[in-house]
């Protein structure tokens, strides 16, 4: 069971509730004011600019932060930046309604009372919202954590507080059995803070990096220094080192993708899945998928499918080996799915499941090596490349950074694109990725 509730779908309910009050507070105060001052006419005026003005309100207010942690978090922000956006959509609609001469004629009047009228209900409803907000999320929009690791203590209001000792919780960068148990400890969290000694802290930071959440280290010498990147509570200092990469739009957006692709993609690739399962238990009658644990977002594992290509005797199973060229272990129809990425197909339902997205870094085996080295003994940077969703394909694989690890420069050329992606995400570069990988499906590194 997960330490705290996820709060994400209700702070998603947050915003939805804002969006439906100030659409009621805006058409209210237009037609509403509209009739007091022109009666029916003005009725159906305020109805027609309420329509008007609404598209560009909403607009604006998705920009401006009227929809945004702060405007759940404190009334008077949340009212300000809606007036704001009231605002400037009616001096937009003006404007238009100026520069190309609209034939209607609006009542000066009806216009002005309306946007009195929105703004006054505007400011009403925001603040009543409040009490929406904390009946749906609590006292506070964040899940704070705070771990206990033996540095300073810390007591912070509504945060939950675990002992890293009680918890058997080690940062120890040389053992994904770990990390995966911290993994589950920070399910749900949106902002974790860790107390460590200076030895610990490091190290910390490295998982936090890697945990898709906002991580912050307390460090003493963060209020004598005043340093930037960092805040001030209860006279400690906390220390900023890592940030979820995507927020919730983009969150949004790009798990629309997902679902919409890996959806379409299991339909229309239904047929050649059937014939290739087909062909793989008339060839030695052994399962068809091949199920390997992996370490995916957050460094959690999770169970990945691919097309069995190996015989079933001999398929590894913690990926200490990894595939060579003309390896014996490959069965025929293995070689050919192997060669085209047919094998890879089966990982759309890992997309749909959840664990794993269209784009992102390659999910690897915790028995994955690199030379003679696991991939985290290679570079410590290796567990942060896991703040995003493991993917079907990535920028390492459309530069041709696939294949064998025979030496450590191989995991470093993908490691280093794995973090390029992951700080430079964007869902155009997503559908550009997407594209590029038709070019690189049939390759000569695939063994």
């Amino acid at each position: 069971m997960p330490l705290m509730h996820s709060l994400q779908r209700r702070r998603l309910q947050c915003y939805l509730a804002l969006m439906m009050a100030d659409i009621a507070a805006l058409f209210v105060g237009f037609f509403s004011a509209g009739y007091a001052v022109e009666g029916l006419s003005g009725f159906r005026q305020g109805l027609l600019l309420a329509q008007l003005v609404l598209p560009v309100y909403l607009t604006v207010a998705l920009y401006n932060d009227a929809y945004s942690l702060d405007a759940l978090r404190r009334a008077g922000h949340s009212v300000t930046r809606g007036v704001m956006a009231l605002a400037v959509s009616c001096g937009v609609v003006v404007f238009f309604a100026f520069y190309f001469r609209a034939d209607v004629q609006f009542s000066r009047k009806a216009f002005t009372a309306g946007l009195v009228a929105g703004c006054a209900l505007l400011t009403f409803a925001r603040i009543w919202m409040r009490a929406f907000v904390r009946w749906r999320c609590g006292a506070s929009v964040l899940n704070e954590l705070v771990i206990d690791d033996g540095g300073p203590e810390v007591s912070l209001r509504g945060a939950y507080h675990v002992s890293a000792q009680s918890f058997g919780l080690r940062p120890s960068l040389d053992d994904p059995h770990a990390l995966d148990r911290i993994g589950m400890v920070l399910r749900n969290a949106d902002r974790v803070i860790v107390s460590a000694p200076p030895e610990r802290r490091a190290d910390w930071a490295i998982i936090l990096k890697g945990a898709n959440v906002e991580g912050e280290v307390i460090d003493e010498s963060v209020a004598v220094l005043a340093a930037q990147g960092a805040r001030h509570a209860g006279g400690l200092g906390f220390l900023l080192v890592s940030a979820g990469p995507l927020g919730m739009r983009a969150r949004i957006a790009k798990r629309a993708l997902d679902v919409a692709v890996a959806g379409s993609a299991l339909l229309v690739l239904s047929p050649l899945l059937l014939v290739v399962a087909l062909l793989i238990k008339l060839e030695d009658g052994g399962t068809v998928f091949f199920r390997q644990r992996r370490v995916g977002r957050s460094n959690r594992f999770f169970a990945i499918y691919k097309f069995r290509s190996m015989t079933e005797n001999r398929v590894g199973r913690d990926g200490t080996q990894s595939a060579a060229k003309d390896d014996k272990r490959i069965t025929g129809i293995g070689k050919f799915i192997r060669s085209t990425s047919i094998d890879e197909l089966p990982q759309l339902l890992n997309v749909l499941k959840g664990d794993m997205s269209l784009v992102g870094p390659r999910p690897h085996a915790i028995g994955s090596r690199a030379a003679d080295k696991l991939f985290w003994e290679v570079d410590a940077r290796y567990w942060q490349r896991h703040a995003l969703k493991p993917g079907l394909t990535g920028l390492a694989q459309i530069r041709g950074l696939r294949g064998a690890t025979d030496c450590e420069e191989d995991l470093l050329s993908r490691l280093s694109a794995d973090l390029e992606y992951l700080n430079g995400w964007s869902l155009p570069r997503d559908l550009w990725i997407l594209v590029s990988t038709f070019r690189v499906l049939v390759h000569d590194k695939a063994f």
